[in-house]
């Protein structure tokens, strides 16, 4: 009778497991300015990050990426996360936002023209490179292991894994136009000299789609074009998972900041090649914000750049459309923490406690393996945060 009851009483445990609701893991980012020394102290990060982990386990923690003199924030940070059994990440760009410290290549477009800069007049202004040039991407890798290497990190989440979107125009998209990239492009069959002709004869029809589905993305009318955004975001991003597996090879976590998926391949991005070489993506699924990377903001100017191009369909940035993008990145392979942002501004990120909840929840219902705050947990509002009480799970 006893070996009956420890027989069900094991039984019991296992299915009680079984119904447990899968636990999403939490992301925090925390910006603590570009290469300029910053003005947060360790105690002001910790302090937050506590704040957040009280409220929600918090698994990592991507912070950068200053060039801290003594580096003893990220040492303290570092020391403070670990001993809680969070793991600390670089947050370090690749192909824009170096040129004060690198000796970089710009992406041109296919004119060899340098893309005008997002808010050029801004502070917050910043230049693509070129994706191929081997310099390029040795830079990167070499102020990693010169000033970051010994900081106790456990990983690095690269930014700017893309070229230029539309917020640069059509120039933007239409790159990098290097000789380095070109030769490149015809390696994957495709000349840079057709593409250029078949753009200036057809003009916005150039990028004219016949389709749209969330799975799929959107269908290029002109064969011309489809191979031209294939060849793209082939080419960029077999740099990035180079990239990815050169600092894998250091025992580094690799996380990668993308674009929703149905943008993903007008910057460059293939989520096929990017998924295979990290260890966890992070697509901004941002619906409230009015600057680079939110989805409603970059389709937008798509459309005003392209006025003449057919088939783009209106797209509502409500709770479906977030569902759409989530079910569209559930086949990869590599961990999922869609970015969700935290961040409030009246005019640029309107957001609210309600949205947060709202979108904490879809992610959750999908079973992902986490979610990100973002995307600068040091300027979250504290009803944000309190927000993530409400969402299932907890």
């Amino acid at each position: 009778m006893k070996k009956i009851a420890l027989f069900l009483f094991v039984l019991l445990a296992l299915v009680s497991c079984q119904k447990q609701p899968k636990q999403s893991g939490c992301v925090v980012q925390v910006a603590l300015g570009h290469w300029v020394p910053t003005h947060y102290t360790a105690e002001q990060i910790i302090g937050r990050i506590d704040t957040v982990n009280q409220i929600m386990p918090v698994e990592k923690v991507i912070i950068g990426w200053t060039l801290d003199v003594d580096k003893k924030i990220y040492r303290q940070v570092g020391e403070y996360l670990h001993s809680k059994g969070i793991r600390m990440l670089l947050w370090l760009p690749l192909f824009a936002e170096t040129e004060q410290v690198f000796d970089n290549s710009p992406a041109v477009d296919l004119w060899g023209r340098t893309p005008a800069n997002y808010d050029s007049a801004a502070s917050n202004a910043f230049r693509f490179n070129c994706p191929s040039d081997p310099k390029n991407i040795a830079n990167l890798l070499d102020i990693y292991d010169r000033v970051f290497s010994d900081c106790g990190f456990d990983g690095v989440f690269l930014d700017r894994v893309r070229t230029q979107s539309f917020v640069c125009g059509v120039s933007g998209v239409l790159g990098c136009g290097c000789p380095l990239c070109v030769e490149r492009f015809a390696a994957e069959g495709v000349d840079i000299q057709k593409v250029k002709s078949e753009f200036e004869s057809q003009g916005d029809a150039f990028f004219s789609v016949s389709a749209y589905s969330p799975a799929d993305g959107f269908v290029f009318e002109n064969p011309l074009a489809a191979a031209f955004f294939k060849a793209k975001s082939h080419i960029v991003s077999s740099s990035v998972a180079a990239i990815c597996d050169s600092l894998r090879s250091r025992n580094l976590e690799v996380g990668l900041d993308l674009y929703a998926p149905f943008m993903a391949p007008f910057v460059g991005q293939d989520y096929s090649i990017l998924t295979a070489h990290a260890d966890f993506i992070k697509p901004m699924l941002y619906r409230k914000t009015f600057a680079p990377a939110g989805m409603g903001y970059e389709y937008e100017l798509l459309r005003k750049s392209l006025p003449g191009a057919t088939g783009y369909p209106a797209l509502e940035m409500d709770v479906d459309f977030l569902n759409s993008q989530l079910d569209a990145m559930a086949r990869y392979d590599c961990g999922k923490y869609p970015g969700i942002e935290l961040n409030y501004d009246k005019e640029l990120v309107p957001t609210s406690p309600e949205y947060v909840a709202e979108s904490l929840k879809a992610v959750k219902d999908h079973g992902f393996e986490g979610i990100v705050l973002s995307w600068n947990i040091l300027e979250v509002p504290l009803s944000h945060l309190e927000a993530l009480r409400s969402s299932p799970n907890q």
